[in-house]
């Protein structure tokens, strides 16, 4: 019996190095030879072809010995450590998942079915030595008749990893944890290294979201030095270590209420050596005790970032304002009325309009929404109308929360990624600041 985990025997014609080319010719007709291991040469000269079947039966042999090759030596042999072929070294990951899967399963009794076929992952996330497998595989119940360990160093070893792990849905309480089950290795964490940032976390309590690389080096490159922050969102330290790192932020504030995520953060912001310059904000933060703080505010939650709102206006600085940074998905379907995911009041204003205020001849008391010169960037009109309904909502609840108008305007609106099919994650850049008092 073979050891869970040990490449499998195959079954291989033998004959003389003289009629190799004659029966790789005859059994690649028949649809017989494997192509996926190497012909090999054994120690007393003799050439081994690997078959795809068990066996090879009696009228194959005859034909080989009386007609292809006559007077040729023609035996079956098993080939105990099969060398893998040219074609399958450069095959991708799935075709090797795909092809040691199945074989792993039919040697353990298992008939192949197009159902196993169709159950096995066609995407997962690659994190070093670990791959995080998608919730949609190995659901099957034939699966569960199988010695699952061995089954999961077969996967691991098809892709190239030691550990494995199996997501399911993220948490619908708010902290966005995963649901994510180890199947191989002793434990989850990971390490990433993007623009010369170093994250850690562990992928069984935690999300590492690949895709918003470009926004994490946009943040990166903006002028925040001797700038106050606060990340309202801040997870393992997406955007909180960019700001720190290569941004120059004097100090940031990072507010999470996953306590994994928090474990994570804590280690990368040693790990990175800017723990001195942040603080930790542990908890909901909808109740922060801050205010009159920051000079930026990045609020980096999707599908939408609108409960956060109300204290981001709260902890801009009343004196000079500050930019806030809001990201949202938005739904793009053609002949569709935009409308942005995640909005718990479908199409209102959730606060009155600011009071129109009539500015003096110096453009003094001007209130409301002033369109900045990038709102043109984003290419998309549903972007655009969006941008335009979060900055009235902004500038309503500016108002309201510090008691006086203050003006608001577009810098900048653009994409992160496609999210789903029709649904675009974008981020806008909006300047808030405190009108200037009527003299």
């Amino acid at each position: 019996m073979e050891r869970d985990g040990a490449k499998p025997a195959v079954v291989a014609v033998v004959t003389e190095p003289r009629f190799t080319q004659r029966y790789r010719d005859y059994l690649e007709k028949q649809k017989l030879l494997d192509r996926q291991h190497r012909v090999q040469k054994l120690r007393d000269g003799m050439v081994a072809l690997p078959l795809l079947a068990e066996s090879l039966p009696e009228q194959h042999l005859q034909e080989l010995r009386d007609r292809v090759a006559p007077g040729s030596t023609c035996v079956l042999t098993r080939l105990p450590g099969p060398l893998p072929s040219k074609q399958a070294r450069v095959r991708s990951p799935a075709q090797r998942l795909r092809l040691e899967v199945r074989r792993w399963a039919e040697d353990r009794g298992l008939t192949w079915s197009a159902q196993l076929e169709a159950d096995l992952p066609r995407s997962w996330q690659r994190h070093g030595d670990l791959v995080l497998l998608s919730e949609d595989c190995f659901r099957a119940e034939q699966w569960k008749s199988l010695q699952l360990p061995g089954l999961w160093e077969t996967v691991a070893s098809a892709l190239g990893v030691q550990r494995l792990a199996k997501r399911g849905r993220v948490s619908p309480n708010g902290t966005r944890a995963p649901s994510v089950t180890l199947l191989l290795g002793e434990h989850g964490w990971v390490e990433h290294v993007d623009n010369g940032i170093r994250y850690k976390l562990d992928v069984t309590q935690c999300m590492f979201s690949f895709g918003n690389i470009t926004e994490k080096l946009r943040v990166a490159s903006l002028p925040c030095a001797g700038e106050v922050l606060v990340d309202l969102y801040a997870g393992i330290g997406y955007f909180t270590l960019p700001f720190l790192v290569h941004a120059g932020a004097a100090f940031v504030h990072a507010c999470e209420w996953n306590p994994q995520a928090v474990v994570a953060l804590r280690h990368n912001l040693e790990l990175n050596g800017v723990a001195d310059r942040c603080q930790i904000h542990f908890g909901d933060n909808r109740k922060l005790k801050l205010s009159d703080t920051a000079d930026r505010v990045n609020l980096g939650l999707i599908p939408s970032s609108e409960e956060g709102w109300p204290v981001a206006c709260q902890v801009l600085r009343k004196d000079v304002g500050g930019i806030l940074h809001i990201h949202q998905n938005v739904e793009s379907f053609p002949g569709k009325k935009p409308q942005p995911l995640g909005s718990s009041d479908s199409g209102k204003e959730h606060w009155p309009p600011p009071q129109n205020i009539i500015p003096d001849k110096r453009g003094n008391g001007t209130t409301g929404n002033v369109r900045g010169d990038m709102l043109s960037a984003a290419s998309k009109p549903e972007w655009q109308s969006w941008a335009e309904s979060a900055e009235t909502q902004i500038a309503s609840l500016l108002h309201q929360v510090h008691g006086k108008p203050w003006r608001t305007r577009i810098l900048h609106v653009h994409p992160v990624k496609s999210y789903a099919p029709h649904v675009d994650h974008i981020v806008l850049d909006l300047e808030c600041r405190p009108c200037p008092l009527i003299g």
